[in-house]
């Protein structure tokens, strides 16, 4: 592997690894800003709705990292059987 295709795996690794950080930062908040216009009164459904957005990209970006160690060590098995 060159140099420059092992800087683009690692930076790619690290975004991949951020993204879920930025998501669960904007369903706090989210979840605060619910929390927050309840005290006001009934809020309106897409407010009550908006962290719903964020909690499906969080699950997706969460069981792709979970999955992550079980198709390379499945990739890794199917090239030492060729």
């Amino acid at each position: 592997m060159t140099p420059a295709a092992k800087q683009l795996a690692n930076s790619s690794s690290s975004l991949i690894r951020q993204i879920p950080r930025w998501l669960s930062i904007a369903f706090t908040l989210t979840v605060v800003a619910n929390f927050a216009v309840r005290t006001q009164g009934q809020p309106a459904a897409w407010i009550t709705y908006s962290p719903l957005l964020s909690l499906a990209l969080l699950l997706l970006t969460g069981l792709y990292l979970f999955m992550l160690p079980y198709a390379s060590r499945w990739h890794s098995e199917l090239r030492t059987d060729l």
